[in-house]
Parts: C-alpha cells; structure tokens; sequence
C-alpha cells in the first residue's frame, strides 16, 4: 500500500480532513491527520476512526502505523507556537 491510497482511504471517511502520510518502506507510514470529528474524542477513539477508515489493510499491507490525530482547534495551537 501506499502512502497516497492510505491518505484516500482516510479522506473518504473523514471528508474535509488534513492527511499527511509518509512510509519509507510502504509497509511502515507515519500519518497526521487532522479532522473536525475529532474534537472532544480521546486519542484511542480518534485512532479508532482512522482505523476503521484503513479496515482489514491495517496487519496486513499496514505493518505499522504511528498516528498524530488532532482536533483542527488542538492543530491551530500547536502551530501557533
């Protein structure tokens, strides 16, 4: 899998979020994604919703995932510094 199907995959549940998806090896991807869903979930429940965006994909062409998931507000506070 590649870090563009990964990024589609993600946009197509999540429409109007921020994906950013990198993998050295396309077995192993780093990925921030930021989206408006997310405000007042838990990290283990916004890693939920990207995983189930990934379905079956994650163990299998996903060895490995490593997930950044702010709100847009959390993202926007960060990047102010």
């Amino acid at each position: 899998m590649t870090p563009e199907q990964i990024c589609e995959q993600i946009l197509s549940a999540l429409p109007g979020a921020t994906v950013e998806v990198r993998s050295q090896d396309n077995v192993h991807f780093e990925a921030l994604v930021v989206a408006a869903e997310f405000a007042g979930l838990r990290t283990i429940q916004r890693h939920q919703l990207v995983y189930r965006a990934l379905g079956a994909a994650v163990g299998r062409e996903i060895h490995a995932l490593s997930l950044d998931t702010p709100a847009p507000e959390e993202w926007a506070r960060r990047a102010a510094g």
